[in-house]
């Protein structure tokens, strides 16, 4: 017999055969087939030379092996099949065979079992029935194989009806615990991976005893089109798992971040004007949504095939065409879609049906059909922009608009929809496709009018239900992201189709200006919060000479919410919310005083102040010591802090009696975040070393406000949070936190500490380094934007640089978004005045030299 060495030599060089036959784009099925063949020989050979063929037993393959599909690294699942037990000889054998398999290196998942123990394990567990209806017999008796097959054949074993209820139930699990559109997708589980196919052709094995799916059409469950886009899909889904073995040397069948560029290389793929990935993953984001469409299909017609004694779904009439089948709307004949204007009239009564949830799978079989047949865009006939208009006026237009997308209709109707679908975008910031992101936009619209969500978006909520006409906001939605992958300004062209689009569907040239605009600005409001220090009058005044008016305001306001709540599930916190509801309350002020009135920089500090005395002189603090201690602040200070964070820091330092630095965390959250003020005196490094301090916390800071007094203490604001975006609140965390800054500000030394070490996620990422300067109207301060790879330890880094390149720091807006670090500072020099131009150059290179190598 041959070594388990020699065996596992020779798996090894099949490998490099397969890859061989993979790069000259053999056909994947026979891949696979010839995968599991090698491997059959393998065990048979082994089984042979064991001596096992004169025990009563049979060796059985299940599960995919069962079916005759293996990738490289695929697990080899078999059974053991006994006649009766094994004596001590036996045990051994097959010990001595088990060993011998895993020593050539294969995955081994076997059981040992007789007949009577294999069924009553398969009748109590639904995973080990459905891996014994693909039983196949390698060696050993046909007796016990065929007593097995007739067994579980049986009526009594897992009845039609009973199988593919607790198939449907493990599906529906599985979908719950992934998404479609992962990020790091598993091939195997994910809705419409590979799972899913499997599930219709195990469901079809055991009600008709088919053995494949091409034998669905004989029972007239699949038509030849359905059969071969399933194969299609299957296929391609093959391709990427075999690919991703071939790369991962391992059974892998998650397309994880670090993996994805090797694989879409492997599998052909080139750079253009989109990233081979990310040409490669559109493909697979646009199989699995058809999977899945195939799957919710097939799966409603079994269940009218299986489920004999179920209760008969209510049928009520709508009109002449459509009637609703219980919770399904459901076409009156089957030729009904030969009208184009009757595809979009289905999304219609759906809208002003709040009873249908989907679509019976006879009448999705006709739409399917006429989809695949139309030879122009469905918004090229009268009667079907006309009737799509009434479903965007309607108040359950997003629901529809929503069925249309999960059928491929609103791709139908709008072109350039098409060219998004699947579109991704190789980055941890867009969690979905451009299609789905635009798709969970809307529903986030949807929500806003919704009375469980004031508390969530109290200004969305109200803000929704004032528009005049909430149809352009859902216009704007649709087109906003519609021209990424394109190349060029994805805002600029956009906002051309918007224009072209509300033309086309006879739009007053109001409406279609405000909706162009809306696309053309949809990102505006979110940097200008999140990324422009909106305390400065200036800033807010340049946004609000761009929205010029309230109502653009308004509709800006709720597309940037939703818009950002659509990007990933971990963006949106109370942080974002408080800044873009602050810049809208304040843009909003200055619409209605006009430019004419200028804010008055001195009147709003001496509100501030008064307020804040107030407040003191209720809690007990003098006159006297209160007029002592501002003395020492700038001007600047009272401007950029409101009264309420006027009065807590004064109170606290106007009570600290001790040496260390004064440390302070809100108990309530300050502007959606957790406020941290400093006071001590100022020194070299401060800002790197707090910054170090709070990333070794893994502490995300999202603001800063940095000044000294006028006796050179510092005064230095953070707005705080957790990594999941909640604010500081656990005790024990705070005072650690407050613990380590204080000691850390004590140090006389102060250099960096060693920084954690880039995760995994991140590593496939480049983000070049880049230093821009903003012009501005000041003379004192510079304004600089720094993208760079969100890497540990950032800010400390950049604020040791600051440092080293004499540049003292002002102000800064923290913004991550995805593996990108995209964070505005506001500067100036030790002396008080603006960066020149020498300055700012050797800045930018100090910053390009230390942040190029995050690793």
């Amino acid at each position: 017999m041959d070594t388990a060495q020699a065996a596992k030599c020779a798996l090894m060089d099949q490998n490099q055969a397969l890859l061989s036959q993979f790069r000259s784009h053999t056909p994947i099925a026979q891949l696979v087939v010839q995968r599991c063949r090698f491997v059959d020989e393998l065990l048979q050979c082994a089984w042979r030379d064991l001596g096992l063929g004169a025990l009563p037993i049979a060796l059985i393959a299940v599960g995919g092996y069962g079916r005759g599909e293996l990738h490289p690294h695929s697990d080899v699942d078999i059974l053991f099949l006994l006649g009766e037990e094994l004596n001590a000889r036996g045990e051994q054998a097959l010990s001595t065979f088990i060993a011998y398999l895993w020593d050539a290196g294969l995955e081994i998942g076997h059981s040992v079992r007789t007949l009577s123990q294999t069924l009553e394990q398969g009748r109590g567990d639904i995973t080990i029935a459905t891996n014994l209806l693909e039983a196949r017999l390698l060696a050993g008796s046909p007796t016990l194989f065929d007593a097995l097959s007739d067994a579980i054949r049986e009526g009594d074993f897992w009845p039609s009806n009973a199988f593919f209820l607790a198939k449907r139930e493990e599906q529906n699990t599985r979908h719950a615990k992934a998404s479609a559109f992962d990020l790091e997708p598993n091939l195997k589980s994910c809705p419409g991976g590979l799972r899913d196919i499997q599930t219709i052709a195990w469901v079809a094995m055991r009600h008709f005893n088919a053995a494949n799916l091409t034998e669905l059409l004989d029972h007239g469950f699949l038509d030849q089109y359905e059969l071969d886009e399933l194969l299609e899909c299957q296929h391609f889904l093959w391709e990427l798992r075999f690919a991703l073995h071939i790369i991962a040397d391992r059974d892998e069948n998650r397309l994880l971040f670090e993996l994805q560029p090797q694989v879409a290389e492997l599998m052909g793929y080139q750079d253009g004007t989109v990233l081979a990935v990310e040409e490669m993953m559109k493909r697979y984001y646009r199989t699995v949504r058809r999977v899945m469409e195939l799957n919710e299909m097939l799966l409603q017609l079994f269940k009218r095939a299986t489920l004999t004694g179920e209760k008969v779904l209510t049928i009520s009439p709508i009109d002449q065409d459509f009637q609703r089948r219980g919770r399904f709307i459901e076409a009156l004949d089957e030729q009904l879609f030969d009208q184009p204007e009757q595809i979009i009239r289905l999304f219609l009564l759906v809208a002003r049906n709040s009873n249908i949830q989907g679509i019976f799978a006879p009448t999705l079989r006709s739409l399917r059909r006429a989809r695949r047949a139309q030879m122009q865009p469905l918004c090229s006939h009268d009667a079907c922009r006309e009737i799509f208009m009434e479903i965007l006026h309607h108040p359950r237009g997003i629901p529809a608009l929503s069925l249309m997308h999960k059928h491929g209709v609103l791709s139908a109707y709008l072109p350039a929809w098409r060219a998004i679908e699947g579109q991704m975008q190789f980055d941890l910031f867009h969690a979905y496709t451009v299609d789905e992101h635009t798709h969970r936009l809307l529903l986030n619209i949807e929500r806003f009018a919704q009375p469980k969500q004031k508390e969530e978006f109290p200004l969305g909520s109200v803000l929704i239900n004032q528009l005049p006409k909430k149809e352009l906001l859902l216009l704007a939605a649709i087109f906003h992201d519609i021209a990424k992958g394109r190349g060029g300004d994805h805002s600029t062209l956009g906002a051309q189709d918007a224009q072209d689009f509300c033309k086309q569907h006879g739009m007053s040239v109001h409406d279609c200006r405000l909706v162009a605009w809306l696309v053309r600005h949809h990102l505006l409001m979110s940097v200008t919060a999140q990324r422009r220090d909106i305390s400065d009058p200036e800033v807010v005044a340049k946004f609000a000479d761009v929205v010029r008016d309230a109502v653009h305001l308004s509709y800006l306001y709720c597309l940037t919410v939703a818009d950002i709540c659509a990007t990933n599930d971990q963006l949106w916190n109370s942080w974002k919310g408080t800044l873009l509801r602050e810049l809208y309350f304040t843009t909003q002020r200055v619409l209605a005083r006009g430019k004419e009135k200028p804010v008055d920089i001195r009147a709003r500090v001496r509100e501030h102040q008064a307020k804040a005395r107030k407040e003191l002189l209720r809690r007990g603090i003098t006159e006297k010591n209160i007029d002592a201690l501002w003395a020492r602040f700038k001007a600047n200070y009272f401007l950029r802090h409101m009264p309420n964070q006027i009065a807590w820091h004064s109170e606290a330092i106007l009570k600290h009696r001790a040496e260390e630095a004064l440390v302070l965390l809100s108990k309530q959250t300050s502007r959606g975040g957790t406020e941290l003020f400093i006071y001590c005196p100022d020194k070299p490094k401060l800002f790197a070393t707090v910054m170090a301090v709070l990333d070794n916390k893994n502490i995300d800071v999202h603001d800063a406000m940095v000044m000294s007094s006028r006796d050179n203490y510092a005064l230095d604001s953070f707005i705080i949070l957790e990594q999941n975006g909640e604010a500081v609140s656990q005790l024990s965390r705070i005072q650690s936190i407050r613990k380590a800054l204080v000691k850390a500000l004590g140090a006389d030394v102060v250099n960096l500490p060693k920084f954690r070490k880039l995760p995994r996620k991140m590593k496939p990422f480049k983000v070049a380094t880049q230093v821009s300067f903003l012009l501005g109207s000041r003379h004192d301060t510079s304004k600089m934007e720094l993208i760079a790879l969100d890497c540990p330890g950032l800010l400390a880094k950049v604020g040791d640089i600051f440092y080293r390149c004499g540049v003292v720091l002002v102000a800064a807006k923290i913004t991550t978004i995805g593996e990108r670090a995209e964070d505005f500072f506001i500067l100036q020099t030790r002396e008080g005045q603006a960066l020149d131009e020498a300055q700012q150059q050797q800045l930018s290179e100090a910053l390009v030299e230390a942040l190029s190598h995050p690793n």
